[in-house]
């Protein structure tokens, strides 16, 4: 499963990010952006706690059980080993960190999940790679810019990049031609007024605009 997953996001490219939507809203946000070439999705934890880590695990459940076969689901802002175990539990199959915090990446390997922390130094990226890290996502990728991944990437071109923060469907050929293999995209595909309008129409186009961006 985790080589897999490893190979569907080399293969997509992109992987949506949900924050903030309602339990109501998943399945048809999510039917949605499958309609339009999405086929991962992450499902962030609430680092404020508006949203308990139960109740955000229980929407990856139903989100695994759901699309399971059609699409893989993961956990963003993953901070704590247990945040890790219980999206292991829900079926996710990759955790995505805003930081680099080895017992997350440890604890995401040791359970047969993908591992995606976050970094921007060098020495973080090169720190997170050693602690077994599948991906390295930088951010925030648009305020650091295309030539901040290329130039990364001259001393460090072993180590798989993800562009998440600040990424839009005009400025990714630049990141993938700086060297990133794929995309963290969150409210350019789930844009929030869309989500309250349950118009998802629009989330199943802009998913669209993107996916085709990224294979441009």
């Amino acid at each position: 499963m985790r080589e897999e997953t490893i190979a569907a996001i080399e293969k997509e490219k992109i992987i949506a990010i949900v924050r903030g939507a309602g339990a109501d809203a998943l399945i048809p946000l999510t039917q949605a952006m499958y309609d339009g070439g999405i086929r991962l999705i992450e499902i962030a934890y609430d680092a404020g706690g508006g949203t308990s880590d139960g109740e955000t695990a229980r929407r990856i459940a139903l989100l695994a059980e759901r699309f399971g076969g059609k699409m893989r689901i993961g956990a963003g802002t993953v901070l704590r080993e247990e945040q890790a175990a219980l999206t292991h539990a829900a079926g996710g199959t990759f955790v995505i960190s805003p930081d680099t915090y080895a017992p997350v990446i440890e604890k995401t390997r040791a359970l047969g999940m993908v591992s995606i922390p976050g970094a921007m130094t060098p020495t973080e990226i090169q720190t997170a790679h050693r602690l077994g890290a599948d991906f390295i996502k930088i951010f925030p990728a648009g305020t650091l810019g295309a030539e901040y991944v290329r130039a990364v990437r001259a001393p460090l071109p072993h180590v798989k990049l993800l562009a998440v923060g600040g990424v839009n469907a005009e400025n990714m050929k630049r990141f993938l031609d700086a060297g990133a293999v794929g995309f963290g995209i969150g409210s350019g595909i789930t844009d929030g007024t869309a989500i309250r309008e349950k118009d998802y129409e629009k989330i199943t186009a802009l998913a669209r605009k993107y996916t085709e961006a990224a294979r441009a």
